[in-house]
């Protein structure tokens, strides 16, 4: 079965900026201090009771992970640092990211904000995000009249 992906001109930009970074920070070396923010790619699934949120950060200590819940937005964000231990001149590649990272997603239905689960596992954030009860679905039975 074959997806049909949301184009995203901002994609376009980044990948062009990752690209020309580099030339940059070799003619201006005040431009490397920037500090960058990146969107941090999710999957959200949703059952009958809930959404369930995943995230991939790996390497990154979960104390510098913030999660907030306002109204119905669901914000996930931190910071990762530079591998400082290597110089910059020393780097072939250097694709890894760092800096802050931070995405915000809404829910189309209300949920209950007091009990969210987060579980963090080999650089995989889980978050569970329960629906309040009013929309949930709920089965209606049938009766048979047997006249």
């Amino acid at each position: 079965m074959k997806h049909i992906i949301r184009w995203n001109p901002s994609r376009d930009f980044q990948s062009l900026w990752d690209s020309m970074d580099p030339r940059f920070s070799e003619n201006f070396p005040n431009m490397q201090e920037h500090t960058r923010t990146w969107g941090l790619a999710l999957d959200v699934v949703e059952n009958e009771d809930a959404y369930v949120v995943k995230a991939s950060l790996p390497g990154i200590n979960p104390d510098d992970i913030d999660i907030t819940m306002e109204k119905s937005t669901l914000t996930v964000s931190g910071e990762t640092k530079a591998d400082e231990t290597i110089h910059s001149e020393e780097y072939r590649l250097r694709e890894r990211r760092y800096g802050r990272f931070s995405r915000s997603i809404s829910f189309p239905l209300q949920v209950n904000p007091d009990a969210i689960v987060a579980d963090y596992e080999h650089g995989l954030l889980t978050l569970t995000v329960p629906k309040v009860e009013e929309v949930k679905p709920k089965r209606i039975a049938i009766t048979i009249n047997q006249n």
